[in-house]
C-alpha cells in the first residue's frame, strides 16, 4: 500500500508536505521559531539531507557537505546539527540503521512509523496518531513519562514483494 494513500485514509490530521525550496523555507522557519538560529552550515546539512535519496549517515552527510564546502567537514558537527533537526522536527531518525531523512512536513508534530524494506533498504516514514497513541498510553500506564514512540517495522516494499524493483 502507497503510504499517500494510507496517509489520505488515517484522516486524523492535515499533513502539509513540502519538498525543494518550500520545504528549506519551512524548515528555517520551523528553526528559527524554536528559537535556534539557521547558519550556513545547518543550511548546508539540510540541503543534503534533502538531496540524498534514503536515509544518509552522518558520515555520507558530512562527506556530501564537504564536497559542497570545498573542505573537510568532521562527523561530530553533522551529528551535532542531526541532532538538533531530530529535537526540531526538521529530520527524523532511523534507529536501527543509524541514519536520518528529512521530514517533509517540519510543522507537524508526530511520531515515528518507519517501514524498512530488507531487500532494497528503502525507508518509508508513514504516520497513524492512533497506533502512537496507544503506545504512549501503553508505556505511560507503566509509568512512563515523556514518551515518544519510535515504530521500525521490517520486511519487503511492494516493489521488492512483485519484482519491480530488484537490485543485483
Amino acid at each position: 500500500m502507497a503510504a499517500h494513500a494510507y496517509l489520505e485514509r488515517m484522516g486524523r490530521h492535515d499533513h502539509h508536505h513540502v519538498a525543494g525550496d518550500r520545504l528549506v523555507e519551512a524548515a528555517r522557519a520551523a528553526l528559527t521559531q524554536s528559537g535556534e538560529q539557521w547558519t550556513d552550515m545547518r543550511a548546508d546539512v539540510f540541503a543534503v539531507l534533502c538531496a540524498q535519496d534514503g536515509a544518509s549517515s552522518a558520515y555520507d552527510i558530512a562527506e556530501a557537505v564537504g564536497e559542497r564546502r570545498g573542505k573537510r567537514v568532521a562527523p561530530n558537527s553533522v551529528y551535532r546539527i542531526l541532532d538538533l533537526f531530530v529535537r526540531t522536527n526538521l529530520a527524523r531518525r532511523v534507529e536501527s540503521a543509524n541514519a536520518y531523512i528529512a521530514n517533509s512536513h517540519p510543522g507537524c508534530r508526530h511520531d515515528c512509523i518507519f517501514l524498512i524494506c530488507d531487500a532494497c533498504g528503502r525507508i518509508t516514514h508513514i504516520d497513524d496518531d492512533r497506533l502512537t497513541d496507544a503506545l504512549r498510553g501503553a508505556a505511560q500506564d507503566a509509568g512512563f513519562t515523556e514518551v515518544r514512540p519510535m515504530v521500525e517495522i521490517r520486511g519487503r516494499c511492494a516493489a521488492c514483494s512483485t519484482g519491480t524493483d530488484r537490485q543485483g
